[in-house]
């Protein structure tokens, strides 16, 4: 008698992730770029069609710096950057045909991958540069994209290793967000809080910080004991 619900609930179990074994992939687009020189030399966005995403670099942090540097985060994007992301796929067929413009002469800009997966079919095409323009407006977000994630990891860095350095990496933060619409900044707002947060940052820095929050439309929120540390 003790033994009867154990298995029941263990036949339940087994039953429930075969389903979901068998489920069918999440609609998934990634984007690759390998540009060896440029920081970063490799970057991968993974971007699902719940928003769940992921984005993992490799390369050195600062023009200054002589290590390489391995970053990975996962965040959620906005729902409007999904579905510009899926509807741009779509209108490219999703990734199944030749995307190269194969022009002679062509500056090198990186080797890009577009690819696309769900539970029925998938797609892949990698080029340099492409006269799609739904993949010129593809591979601008997921630049952009890759800047911003790349002003939080330098943040992070600074703000764990060198606080004074936070001042100029802020000020390009502020001064790309002036000439442009930063891609997804709300996705650093962590590391942005706690930059507020932390008394022991110069004022100007915070102030910076604060701004940019307020743009992500995060403003601070002070912790339980009035600091983000």
């Amino acid at each position: 008698m003790v033994r009867v619900p154990y298995v029941l609930c263990l036949l339940a179990f087994l039953s429930a992730f075969a389903c979901a074994q068998g489920a069918p992939d999440k609609p998934t687009v990634t984007f690759t770029l390998d540009f060896p020189g440029s920081e970063p030399e490799h970057y991968a966005i993974q971007i699902r069609e719940d928003g769940l995403s992921s984005y993992q670099s490799s390369g050195k942090v600062s023009a200054d710096s002589e290590e390489a540097d391995t970053f990975s985060f996962d965040f959620a994007v906005s729902p409007e950057t999904r579905e510009k992301v899926f509807d741009l796929a779509a209108r490219t067929k999703y990734f199944q045909n030749d995307l190269d413009s194969h022009r002679k002469n062509m500056a090198f800009t990186g080797k890009k991958t577009l690819t696309y997966k769900d539970g029925q079919r998938s797609g892949e095409s990698t080029f340099n540069y492409s006269l799609d323009v739904a993949v010129q407006d593809l591979t601008n977000l997921f630049q952009g994209l890759s800047s911003t994630l790349e002003t939080g990891h330098r943040l992070q860095h600074d703000y764990r290793y060198q606080k004074l350095a936070l001042e100029e990496e802020l000020k390009r933060a502020e001064e790309m967000a002036r000439t442009g619409s930063p891609m997804e900044l709300q996705a650093i707002a962590p590391i942005l809080q706690q930059i507020v947060g932390d008394s022991s940052v110069m004022n100007v820095s915070r102030a910076r910080a604060q701004r940019l929050l307020k743009r992500a439309g995060k403003p601070y929120q002070a912790g339980p004991e009035g600091a983000g540390k």
